[in-house]
């Protein structure tokens, strides 16, 4: 749309379709959680389990390079996860007498250097690092037109609805909702042919189901223990942190919390769109300072944003470990999501585990005992079949000719 003359009126639709998914996400939240966690209160550990494996697995069946990619990296997780002493023996475990891993490893120093430095570093690896051309934007560039209106207002309510679903799900994200929403729009399109150059739908749609996936990923967050995604795994262990426990008694035990959670949901939003339409030239200067001023800035800010934490040399020491290690993963493909997905649902899965042997005196059957723990199984298995239809339809092509 900018090569078409029209990339103002993309950043105003998605702004505004970004403001009318979170408001639309805040309040399922709002009008949903209550209900999820009175439901959630007859969960038993077998429950939990089952809800934690369809996480992992959802988590792994959308992700960007392949289910066993990502299923490795949140094997990995877990054994991250692992580290320090357990709770219920008292035994140091992947510590190699490190005092400083006997709490476990810090969520922060982790997603920092899974996330933060590889951006860095794959920037500074690049032979012509990104520009950002001076372009003047004016606020009369941004008014879309009638015609754009009228195909943007659907393509939001489509947008809502996928995001809200798709942010509900556990390890689904709000990234798969926004690929879903635009597959959507595309499928249900009279004018195929405009996707990829104006079809102002294609921003409405999936801008609309990233937001409202945002907020609604904060249901199974809070209502169950349970992540939504990655982004909701650093908010869950944020959480952790401050000694709050979310579950199913989390809105009941903290109204002050969940209400002012929603409150500054519905503020924060109404800011952002005060702020981005009349200041977006202001953002899109920002991004012209070089990266030799930028690029060491954001070492030095994220060093010291991890050091505040526990006032800990080696945490920083495990910044640029993982760092490494996540710059190591993107050159060979894996995905960095799953990894924090798995170590913030490995505990939470361990303990549910040991739970459910311990009330069963070791009995196996004890995780298949009740319907629900059936029908969360089975919806793990589609699932999992779904994502793998290509694969499928491959191998009964094969074994079509094989046949023959």
């Amino acid at each position: 749309m900018t090569q078409q003359g029209r990339g103002g009126v993309a950043l105003f639709i998605s702004t505004i379709a970004s403001f009318l998914g979170s408001i639309a996400g805040a309040i399922i939240l709002a009008t949903l959680s209550m209900p999820l966690a009175s439901f959630a209160r007859s969960f038993g550990a077998q429950e939990y389990f089952a809800v934690i494996v369809m996480a992992i697995v959802a988590a792994s069946a959308f992700a960007n390079y392949g289910m066993v990619r990502a299923l490795t990296m949140t094997v990995i997780g877990l054994l991250v996860g692992m580290v320090g002493i357990d709770l219920n023996s008292g035994v140091e475990r992947y510590t190699f007498g490190a005092l400083s891993l006997y709490d476990g490893m810090p969520i922060v120093a982790l997603a920092i250097g899974l996330f933060g430095l590889p951006e860095v570093l794959s920037n500074l690896a690049s032979p012509t690092p990104p520009r950002v051309p001076d372009v003047k934007i004016r606020m009369r560039d941004f008014l879309p037109s009638r015609n754009e209106w009228s195909r943007s207002v659907p393509a939001m309510g489509r947008g809502m609805t996928v995001g809200s679903v798709m942010g509900i799900l556990p390890g689904a994200g709000s990234l798969i909702a926004s690929f879903i929403s635009y597959s959507v729009e595309k499928n249900s399109s009279k004018t195929l042919d405009d996707f990829g150059k104006v079809a102002i739908e294609g921003v409405a749609g999936p801008e609309t189901a990233n937001n409202a996936a945002i907020q609604t990923a904060f249901i199974p967050t809070l209502s169950l223990g349970v992540p939504g995604d990655s982004t909701m795994a650093i908010v869950l262990a944020a959480l952790i942190f401050h000694g709050i426990s979310p579950g199913p008694n989390f809105p009941i035990e903290n109204p002050d919390i969940f209400w002012s959670l929603i409150v500054s949901f519905l503020i924060g939003n109404l800011m952002l769109l005060i702020l981005n339409l009349p200041m977006i030239g202001l953002w899109v200067r920002v991004l012209s300072i070089p990266y030799t001023v930028l690029f060491p800035c954001i070492v030095v800010f994220s060093c010291i944003g991890v050091y505040s934490v526990r006032f800990a040399t080696a945490d920083i020491l495990m910044v640029a470990g993982f760092g490494l290690f996540g710059y190591l993963a993107r050159l060979f493909r894996l995905d960095a999501p799953p990894l924090l997905l798995g170590f913030v649902l490995g505990p939470m899965m361990e303990e549910n585990f040991r739970r459910t042997l311990l009330l069963s005196r070791g009995d196996v059957s004890a995780f298949f005992d009740t319907p629900l723990v059936i029908g969360i199984y089975g919806a793990t298995i589609l699932l999992l079949a779904w994502s793998s239809r290509r694969r499928l339809a491959s191998l009964a092509r094969k074994l079509a000719v094989l046949t023959r």
